[in-house]
């Protein structure tokens, strides 16, 4: 084996080689099910890293995988026999709290993120979990508890510094490639591997609140009706959630970001849902809430999962979350969950960025973790079903929520009008496909 396009000495990083320390923890992402050995894994510290994995992977025709942080649930990132391109060292954030400007590396997690922005009282919308990686969340969108006010991740953005198939740098701005800046805002990392984001920044201050309401699934069904009532009608500081675990219990309720108090204008309405087995309403940080969900979202275990936009929730719908796609006791069902839309997502217009179903009212998810590999098979069985009880009612799918559902998951993630433009522009910059690894858009040939 050569790396002649790389010369190590000469990398700001390291390279890792089958067998060296460092190694197994670089190829072992968030979804223990993923187990593979690429020849080589770069651990970039800077732009001209990126620039030399990406001409050695062309060189010796290796097939090239980007890991730029956290998940990675199908294992996209780390390619059999291939280099692997890991910007995790790349995860410097800077902040400008009076131009309310932050300038973060595409190896950055989401926590990093919300905490140097919070030293301010800012914040930008940046998903529910703070061990995922900015630059695949904001790639294919990027939903968060601050969406419903200030728009998805990928609106929030100013600026992409990214490398090219070519070993290019290139930048996309409203002024600067605009075709490129609006392919990046939703069409994940098909076009070439972003190494800064430039956000713009909220002054959202640094608390919160969660209202839980728990009801017994056979009580669940007025209250949920009412929930999502409600919803209709939510400031949108709310978020409105709902989610039902192996425990067969239905919570449902808000996330809140801004003053308490005003959040608690919103309890009498919630109290109204109905007599609990346990109401829960605490004020967490921003930054702890940004991580409740955390130890839930773990790394190390077995991962499947499926996932619908909804643009409605008639009662049937709510019937069929509650079923799971079961009629049985329950047991082994996935956990689902519900997150409300709308708001500042739904007030940019379709055609500004290449993410699509800006008219979803709620993201439905389903999803499983385990441990053992025998239960694979029941265990993504079970996934599916859930899912297929709700297909009836959804008009598409979030990208970063695809799992194994291919090239028609690529179809059901955008409207028909932007998968064309997005197929043109992966025509220009990319047109060998040297970017495959993710939810792919294929060049046209």
């Amino acid at each position: 084996m050569t790396t002649t396009a790389m010369n190590p000495g000469r990398l700001d990083g390291r390279l890792v080689l089958p067998g060296e320390a460092g190694y197994d923890e670089a190829r072992t992402v968030w979804n223990a099910m993923v187990d593979r050995r690429p020849r080589m894994v770069v651990r970039c510290a800077s732009v001209g890293d990126v620039v030399a994995a990406v001409r050695t992977a062309r060189e010796l025709d290796l097939e090239l995988g980007v890991r730029c942080g956290g998940h990675s649930a199908l294992g996209l990132a780390v390619p059999d026999d291939g280099l692997m391109v890991d910007l995790r060292p790349m995860g410097g954030v800077r902040v400008d709290p009076v131009r309310r400007r932050a300038w973060v590396q595409g190896g950055a997690l989401l926590g990093a993120l919300d905490r140097e922005a919070q030293r301010y009282g800012l914040a930008t919308t940046a998903g529910n979990v703070s061990h995922t990686g900015v630059g695949g969340l904001t790639l294919g969108g990027g939903m968060g508890w601050l969406a419903r006010q200030y728009g998805l991740a990928c609106d929030n953005v100013a600026s992409f510094t990214m490398v090219t198939a070519d070993g290019d740098v290139v930048h996309a701005s409203p002024t600067e490639n605009p075709d490129l800046f609006w392919g990046l805002r939703g069409g994940g990392g098909n076009f070439g591997i972003v190494t800064e984001f430039e956000f713009r920044l909220h002054p959202v201050g640094t608390r919160a609140l969660v209202a839980e309401y728990t009801f017994p699934l056979d009580r669940a069904l007025p209250a949920f009706r009412h929930w999502r009532d409600l919803n209709a009608e939510a400031p949108r500081q709310a978020t409105f959630t709902a989610s039902l675990g192996g425990d067969g219990q239905v919570v449902l309720g808000f996330v809140w970001v801004g003053d308490p108090a005003e959040a608690r204008k919103l309890l009498p309405a919630m109290r109204g849902l109905g007599r609990t087995v346990a109401t829960r309403v605490h004020e967490p940080s921003y930054v702890e809430l940004q991580r409740q969900d955390d130890t839930t979202g773990r790394h190390a275990l077995r991962r499947y999962s499926k996932g619908h936009y909804l643009r409605r929730l008639p009662d049937e719908a709510i019937e069929a979350f509650l079923l799971r796609g079961s009629t049985g006791s329950g047991e082994g069902l996935p956990n689902a969950g519900l997150q409300a839309y709308g708001g500042a997502i739904s007030d940019v217009p379709d055609d500004e960025t290449a993410f699509s179903h800006r008219g979803t009212v709620f993201e439905f998810g389903c999803g499983t973790g385990w441990t053992d590999p025998a239960e694979d098979a029941a265990r993504k069985a079970s996934a599916r079903r859930c899912a297929a009880a709700l297909a009836p009612f959804a008009s598409g799918v979030y990208v970063n929520a695809l799992s194994d559902d291919g090239a028609e998951g690529v179809r059901r993630a955008y409207s028909p009008d932007k998968l064309a433009r997005l197929t043109t522009l992966k025509t220009a910059y990319d047109p060998h496909n040297v970017f495959h690894l993710n939810h792919n858009i294929r060049p046209a040939r």
